[in-house]
């Protein structure tokens, strides 16, 4: 059966849940790979073969940053879209004299929340070691401060499955500071849609753009102008818009987000008018809330207190570009995060409708 007859034989609902059923699988791949800031070959390579199987031609950066490139109807302008594959992590700063591994962030998570969460510790000679993010008092039955102790850099530590007594046993087995400590996103999507993982900050974008490739292609759609999606792997440090493709105009998705004072739920895309950077593009900001608007699209638009994006970066480089940020409400950012399947769908609904997609 040939493309055409394939989609002619597709019901809108058919379409609707082979979507779903390519977002999900697409996002299972990407949390299932370790990304910390300035370890993401792994995770790259999964999205590079998940688009090159889209029929998209793709190239990488110098950086690092994944660059695909997807035709227009149209010249006359380029159009950019990013998200980041690259999430929060650790970093061995040190080995205790008991053999304990002292950390230091990578980004920045939300320290107290890893209290107990185990990990995998990667060295620099290929080895993978699993161990526990603890407190220095993990224990309620010895330490009096155990409930108390801060959890920060000076009081917290990974304990090592592997039988070590002191720093020497742990640099026999090749662990040495600068070595990554990466820990489990605990990726579950509930029977009620609902998509609890760490990470879904950004990887549940990325896995937005991959599944618009998708969908162009099992449509034969093409965006209006020549558009470049770019996977970023820069952007829990500040600078992964750094070196974006020059666009005409840059629409960052990356999570929206969900508390006191905003309006976004999980169910949500976000629309940010600005964030801790300023305002965002206000003529492509107006576009897409009345793109929102007339098509139907759950949306809600907000002002992020404590945020920035690739968008940002990029003008912070001296991008000339207009620049916009959309992205779906994640819950608990850069803790134990969730988000819901309607609101990834959102996302990419609102994103298809500014590519004009046809």
């Amino acid at each position: 059966m040939c493309h055409k007859e394939r989609m002619e034989n597709m019901t809108e609902e058919t379409m609707r849940e082979a979507r779903k059923a390519f977002l999900e699988d697409t996002l299972k791949k990407l949390l299932g790979q370790d990304s910390p800031t300035g370890f993401t070959e792994k995770v790259v390579t999964v999205a590079e073969d998940i688009a090159r199987e889209q029929g998209f031609a793709t190239r990488r950066t110098n950086k690092g940053n994944l660059v695909i490139t997807v035709p227009g109807r149209e010249t006359g302008r380029k159009v950019g879209l990013c998200a980041h594959v690259d999430t929060l992590g650790l970093m061995v700063r040190s080995i205790t004299a008991e053999g304990m591994l002292m950390v230091t962030k990578v980004g920045g998570p939300l320290l107290p929340t890893l209290d107990g969460e185990y990990c995998r510790i990667y060295t620099r000679d290929g080895k993978v070691y699993t161990g526990t993010v603890l407190s220095l008092s993990p224990s309620v039955h010895v330490q009096d401060d155990a409930a108390t102790r801060p959890r920060d850099e000076k009081n917290m530590a990974v304990r090592i499955d592997e039988k070590v007594h002191n720093k020497e046993d742990v640099e026999a087995l090749g662990i040495a500071a600068g070595d990554y400590v990466c820990y489990d996103p605990k990726t579950t999507i509930t029977e009620s849609g609902f998509v609890k993982s760490r990470f879904l900050d950004d990887k549940a974008s990325a896995a937005c753009l991959l599944t618009l490739l998708w969908q162009m292609r099992e449509t034969g759609t093409r965006p209006r102008f020549e558009s470049y999606f770019t996977l970023t792997v820069h952007e829990e440090v500040g600078h992964g818009g750094a070196t974006l493709p020059a666009v005409d105009e840059l629409l960052a998705v990356d999570m929206g987000c969900i508390g006191e004072d905003l309006g976004c739920t999980e169910y949500q895309v976000s629309i940010c008018a600005k964030d801790s950077g300023g305002p965002y593009d206000y003529g492509m900001v107006s576009r897409l809330v009345q793109l929102a608007k007339e098509q139907g699209v759950n949306h809600s638009v907000d002002i992020y207190p404590h945020y920035g994006s690739d968008a940002g970066a990029a003008w912070y480089s001296g991008m000339d570009c207009r620049a916009a940020l959309i992205g779906p409400g994640v819950h608990a950012s850069h803790g134990m995060e969730r988000t819901h399947l309607d609101g990834l769908r959102a996302t990419l609904d609102l994103a298809a409708l500014y590519l004009e997609l046809a």
